[in-house]
């Protein structure tokens, strides 16, 4: 019998290392973006399942309620409220709005295109699963905020993992030390877990709202980011080779 040609055996190995590789449209970016919307919407279906009094979570709702009640206190509360507003709808529709301004000025329409899909896409899709779920607010005798809308997943939460989050892979992609990226990573994480925690110390959350929140938010920037990078290399991949092919070839040597 005659061998498998080689070409044919190493297409296993081509398709990983294509989807591995940090350069062209379906590499690297790709694998980790399909990851994180995998993993995001698992965690996500996981805490939906157990909301809800008799839910394996509502141990630990009582338990993060009882805890930051105990250690409540009038400067607490005030810096609370403070950082809870970087993650609401005003601010957070007002940093968008000054982000995509920016993003038009220097002419990054896929950016542009990215944050619009996450900001809307991500506002409409908090709502929908808000009324999909109907979860009430907590009920704590004395409140430090009273809301009256549906409690699950934290529109706090999700809407900070969105914008925050969006800006931290922005500016990651276009740092040029990884350290930086780091720094980047880890002061977008700090951001995004104060606003959420503050949410539970005011009453406003379950623990679980807030993991779920996370988990929705993140899948959803996966998928925005993921479509909208792989839509900017593919069009910056094209042009190039439109360039390649329209540019004057060098006369042959020895001629004039």
């Amino acid at each position: 019998m005659n061998p498998e040609p080689p070409r044919r055996r190493a297409r296993p190995v081509e398709f990983i290392h294509r989807r591995l590789s940090p350069g062209g449209d379906l590499g690297l970016h790709l694998t980790l973006g399909l990851l994180v919307m995998i993993l995001g919407s698992w965690a996500f279906s996981t805490a939906a399942q157990e909301v809800g009094p008799s839910g394996a979570l509502a141990v630990f709702d009582q338990h993060a309620t009882e805890w930051v009640q105990h250690y409540a206190s009038a400067g607490l509360t005030n810096a609370a409220s403070v950082v809870s507003y970087f993650g609401s709808v005003v601010v957070l529709t007002s940093f968008s709005i000054a982000c995509a301004l920016l993003l038009m000025s220097w002419r990054l329409w896929e950016r542009l295109l990215g944050l619009a899909l996450t900001m809307l896409g991500g506002s409409a899709l908090n709502v929908l699963l808000k009324h999909s779920f109907q979860r009430a607010r907590p009920n704590w005798e004395d409140p430090l905020v009273t809301l009256h809308t549906f409690s699950f997943p934290s529109a706090h939460a999700m809407g900070s993992t969105l914008f925050y989050g969006f800006l931290a892979l922005l500016l990651m992609h276009h740092a040029s030390r990884w350290t930086r990226r780091v720094m980047v990573a880890i002061s977008a994480a700090t951001v995004i877990i104060a606003i959420s925690l503050t949410r539970i110390y005011l009453g406003a959350h379950y623990l679980s709202d807030v993991l779920a929140a996370f988990a929705a938010g993140a899948a959803w920037l996966a998928f925005c980011w993921t479509i909208t990078e792989t839509f900017r290399r593919r069009r910056a991949r094209i042009v190039a080779q439109a360039k390649l092919t329209t540019s004057p070839r060098p006369p042959p040597a020895g001629t004039r």
